[in-house]
């Protein structure tokens, strides 16, 4: 026990002599913003200097003085963007990049402090797009979703759905259920950001018996209105450039005129015998 009592003591007094770091680890993406402070910071404080670490190359991310009424930014990168409270300590960074990635540390009245902060910046995801491909089954389409990381499937309930890998992404395999209102989303995921797809519906994944009738209904009668109008500008077409053809037509209409002028004589002949009774009896006087 007297051993095991020591042996504790020793520990604790390693961690106090060495200062044990308080690590704050954060993941943004670009474009975002992020903001770090100590959790304490003492009274009095006559200097205050931000520090950025990135593959062993330390630079000044922004410093303020005693007696200065403004904090300066040597480093470019942190130009226009980077903010300190002479308060509290608090430095903000915005319009992050992912050459703002690394640790930083901050010096309170030229003492470096042990609490350190972690930053990684990461491209946010782009927003996926559901590509469709038919299948030889007319029940089963293939749903596919290019990403190099995370990807998630959900249908309309909500439910989380298994999706195969392919070169470039997933596929999600779809039977059609019967409801055109079901539908199917793809959502890309990072440490950073997450983006969801337009929904994929059901009534545009698989074709309506119904409607399939109809469009075969629609298709013909366009195709004999189509096979109508050529008929017309080829028959224009030729009593505009043939002789023999516009003589066809006009015998054909001038019969055609004369036959109509006999029927109308002999139907008013029928229609009006008082009118010939008295023709007859003018002749005959």
């Amino acid at each position: 026990m007297l051993l095991r009592r020591y042996f504790v003591i020793a520990i604790c007094g390693v961690f106090i002599a060495s200062g044990a770091v308080s690590g704050e680890e954060v993941v943004k993406a670009v474009g975002d913003q992020v903001s770090f402070k100590l959790d304490t910071i003492v009274p009095s404080v006559t200097s205050i200097t931000w520090k950025h670490i990135k593959d062993g190359v330390t630079v000044k991310a922004i410093e303020w003085e005693e007696g200065e009424a403004t904090s300066t930014t040597p480093n470019p990168r942190f130009q226009g963007i980077t903010t300190l409270n002479k308060e509290t300590g608090q430095i903000t960074i915005t319009k992050l990049t992912v050459e703002h990635s690394g640790v930083y540390t901050i010096d309170v009245s030229g003492k470096e402090q042990t609490q350190k902060f972690t930053l990684t910046v990461m491209e946010p995801v782009p927003k996926p797009e559901i590509k469709i491909k038919q299948t030889a089954n007319p029940g089963f389409v293939y749903l596919s979703c290019e990403y190099t990381h995370k990807i998630i499937w959900k249908n309309s309930t909500g439910e989380t759905l298994t999706g195969s890998k392919i070169e470039k992404g997933e596929s999600l395999t779809v039977q059609k259920n019967g409801n055109p209102e079901n539908f199917y989303t793809c959502t890309l995921e990072n440490a950073a950001s997450s983006k969801t797809s337009e929904r994929v519906y059901e009534r545009d994944l698989f074709e309506d018996e119904s409607s399939g009738g109809s469009s075969a209904v629609i298709i013909v009668i366009c195709l004999i209105l189509v096979l109508l109008l050529i008929g017309i500008i080829c028959a224009v077409f030729l009593y505009k450039r043939n002789e023999k053809f516009q003589k066809f037509v006009v015998a054909k209409f001038s019969k055609g005129t004369e036959t109509a002028e006999d029927k109308s004589g002999n139907v008013s002949k029928h229609l009006n015998p008082d009118e010939n009774k008295e023709a007859e009896v003018t002749q005959e006087v």
